[in-house]
């Protein structure tokens, strides 16, 4: 089982979860937005699988901070995928993917402990 946390290291949901998996001993790598920015080829499957309204952050600072112009331009999959390369921050985190296919976004213990059991 190969796991991928994507998100950025300074976030205290991906500290948690980062240290959920530690506190498992279940390995993992991380993928972190901020030096290696956001696979623009994993987008589409993370839209699929999640949904883009799921994959945006609306109540954190990125999306508070952007041009109100930038948020109403966010109204479908095609823009919401280029506003998350252009922003990275604005998605949601932490993303958990296995074997390259995306279980979840955010930390909720008894999802993550459900799909990692699988």
């Amino acid at each position: 089982m190969n796991l991928t946390v994507y998100g950025i290291p300074n976030c205290t949901t991906v500290k948690k979860a980062r240290a959920w998996l530690d506190a498992r001993g279940l390995a993992y790598q991380f993928h972190d937005y901020k030096k290696m920015g956001v696979p623009a080829d994993r987008l589409p499957q993370w839209v699929d699988a999640l949904g883009w309204e799921k994959l945006i952050n609306r109540q954190g600072t990125t999306w508070r901070k952007l041009d109100p112009a930038i948020q109403a331009g966010v109204v479908d999959a095609t823009t919401a995928q280029a506003l998350m390369q252009d922003h990275p921050s604005v998605i949601k985190r932490p993303l958990l993917e296995r074997d390259g296919v995306p279980l979840a976004i955010g930390f909720d213990e008894p999802a993550w402990l459900a799909v990692v059991s699988e």
